[in-house]
């Protein structure tokens, strides 16, 4: 809480140099962004809002709208906390209960995606590669079999962050098949891909994945959670009349039915996982094209005895730095719990979240991140049960500002006013100037990043709040309030 000892001597200045400062003070004190309580407000005129800036400084005036909203409707009776952090002092400028483990939603990306960059290289790429066994005989008849080699490649067949589509990649491998000189294939199409072994995700404890009244599931077949008890699937409405069940796909954001869902727990969707899609579309692509294919398409997920192969085509995914500012740009949740298992992989060889989880949290022990009240449960920000506080977020941001990826990493947040998921926010004071990673889950709201203030410098800051009342909308104002007079400090 702020201690207002301090502003008695400005307040005598006030009284002793403005007739209107005793009222321009009390006024100050009071949020005007009450939405639904404008009228009843005594609200300062232009004039006593210009004495107040006039004689109280930036950083008194951010502590007067931090005490204001203790006293907001919206967030008086919220879990919430903030920061404003000096980079270059490694001091706290203004703060609010900046020690108290929050919720931060899709602020954990942050940690997420720095990790990635932290251990992969900006340059990181994933590889899908299309080999060939066996021999080719005279009339082009191969008889072997074609591998597609997959390695986890997140964006594969998304078009996000510049991706190649399922139809440029096929167009790429059938143009390798007929450079090779091959006619007709007399084996099968092999999937072999042991970085994400199946299509079998398990929901982090306590998740809630909603977006837009519905709540996301992974594709593939999902274990360990009651559909009916978590009001996860919803009933047939107007949207079909033979499909009893739905959810929101985060591959391809939209709305997409169940196949089965026996009522055991267990819902499988309709949309195959990406290596097996693309291998049947590419063997569909070479019958129609006059390539017979004797075989079929087939996952080998480990091969103790493999046979001698030749590469005919290689896709490479967007490099890392282009995936990570589209995760963060668009909050992506599937990208995220992708780079989760791939820094798992790449450092304990295996492809589960649990060792996602470890590298992460031992990656940011090694950095030295405040460990205090940390609980890191996934890599999107969609579990409920993550949490961390305001302090050790402001100081983990300003620990990456000396690391080599910092200016990647800084331009893959979204812009107050200008991009991503802060576009809508900071229009007026703030555009350009804001940096941040936001978050949003019901009744949450976070907001994590750099500010430039309107000196030059460059200011960290956290502001996380859990359980408010009103809109998300509400919560946004009351967030740029409290940040707009930081940008003179």
């Amino acid at each position: 809480m702020v201690n207002f000892r301090k502003y008695f001597s400005s307040a005598a200045v006030l009284a002793s140099g403005f007739f209107l400062a005793q009222s321009t003070v009390s006024t100050v004190l009071y949020s005007q962004n009450y939405d639904s309580q404008k009228s009843s407000l005594n609200l300062p005129s232009p004039v006593s809002t210009m004495v107040e800036k006039t004689v109280l400084s930036a950083k008194e005036l951010v502590d007067i709208n931090v005490n204001t909203m203790m006293a907001d409707p919206v967030l008086k009776n919220a879990n919430w906390g903030f920061v404003v952090y000096d980079p270059k002092t490694k001091k706290v400028i203004s703060s609010y209960n900046e020690n108290t483990p929050l919720v931060p939603a899709s602020t954990t990306k942050l940690l997420t995606t720095e990790t990635a960059l932290n251990l992969l290289g900006e340059n990181y790429r994933w590889m899908t590669q299309l080999e060939y066994s066996g021999t080719i005989d005279e009339n082009g008849v191969l008889n072997g079999n074609l591998y597609v080699i997959g390695s986890g490649d997140p964006s594969l067949g998304t078009n996000k962050a510049g991706a190649s589509s399922y139809r440029d990649i096929i167009s790429d491998f059938a143009g390798g098949v007929s450079r090779e000189g091959i006619k007709k294939v007399n084996g099968d199409i092999i999937i072999q891909t042991a970085l994400f072994k199946g299509n079998i995700s398990v929901l982090p404890e306590n998740v809630v994945w909603l977006e837009n009244n519905n709540y996301y599931l992974p594709a593939g077949s999902t274990q360990d959670i009651n559909p009916a008890n978590e009001k996860l699937i919803v009933k047939k409405g107007s949207f079909s009349t033979d499909r009893k069940f739905f959810y929101v796909s985060p591959y391809n954001h939209q709305m997409v039915y169940a196949d089965k869902y026996e009522g055991n727990g267990a819902l499988t969707t309709r949309l195959p996982d990406a290596p097996a899609y693309l291998a049947n579309s590419f063997r569909t692509t070479l019958v129609k094209s006059g390539i017979p294919v004797t075989g079929k398409v087939t996952p080998k997920m480990t091969d103790s005895a493999p046979e001698s192969r030749k590469m005919l085509a290689a896709y490479k995914s967007p490099t890392l730095g282009d995936i990570i500012y589209y995760t963060n740009q668009h909050s992506d949740n599937s990208l995220a719990e992708a780079l989760l298992r791939t820094v798992g992989y790449q450092k304990m060889g295996d492809q589960t979240s649990e060792s996602g989880r470890i590298v992460v949290t031992n990656h940011l022990r090694e950095a030295g991140f405040d460990m205090n009240g940390l609980n890191y449960m996934d890599g999107s920000g969609l579990s409920r049960s993550n949490n961390v506080t305001p302090i050790s977020q402001a100081k983990f941001l300003t620990s990456l500002m000396d690391q080599k990826y910092y200016r990647s990493y800084l331009t893959s947040l979204p812009i107050g006013g200008q991009s991503g998921t802060l576009k809508r926010m900071f229009i007026g004071e703030g555009n350009g100037q804001v940096f941040a990673k936001t978050g949003t889950l019901n009744k949450v709201k976070t907001l994590a990043g750099y500010l430039k203030t309107n000196s030059g410098k460059t200011l960290v800051f956290s502001l996380m709040v859990n359980n408010y009342s009103g809109s998300v909308d509400m919560v946004k104002k009351r967030m740029e309030k409290i940040l707009e007079p930081a940008l003179d400090l």
